[in-house]
């Protein structure tokens, strides 16, 4: 059960996390602050529209999480996936190492430039927020 305490620790975060944007609703004013980039400029940044995707996600509502950030959505999958092969590596003792090389940042980088710039463009109109 040892091996399991940090998986499941930050589990918990998580599921914190989503509880309380779950419970607190981003959709009314006044309750997070607004995208500094979005406020200055008046472009959607890849994180834009995020704590409303991880409200609907919270409520179960899938369609709207990934009307608001579709890419926040692939991003708390991604997550799972991830989680659960290393609780299940965790509890046969093994440790979960995942190489992250520069292609793979630089990968990372490309996807969250090209969803920003779609997202901003007429016909990305439906990955905006």
């Amino acid at each position: 059960m040892r091996r399991l305490a940090v998986p499941v620790g930050v589990m918990a975060v998580v599921v914190g996390a989503f509880g309380y944007v779950g419970s607190v609703d981003p959709n009314e004013p006044g309750h997070y602050p607004v995208c500094p980039l979005l406020r200055l400029t008046g472009l959607y940044c890849p994180g834009c529209g995020g704590l409303r995707s991880a409200h609907a996600f919270a409520h179960g509502d899938i369609a709207a999480a990934l009307g608001s950030n579709a890419l926040a959505v692939a991003g708390y999958v991604l997550f799972a996936v991830l989680w659960v092969v290393w609780t299940a590596r965790a509890a046969r003792g093994r440790p979960l190492s995942i190489a992250a090389g520069p292609a793979l940042w630089w990968g990372i980088g490309a996807v969250l430039i090209v969803f920003s710039v779609v997202r901003n463009l007429p016909f990305g109109a439906a990955l905006a927020p």
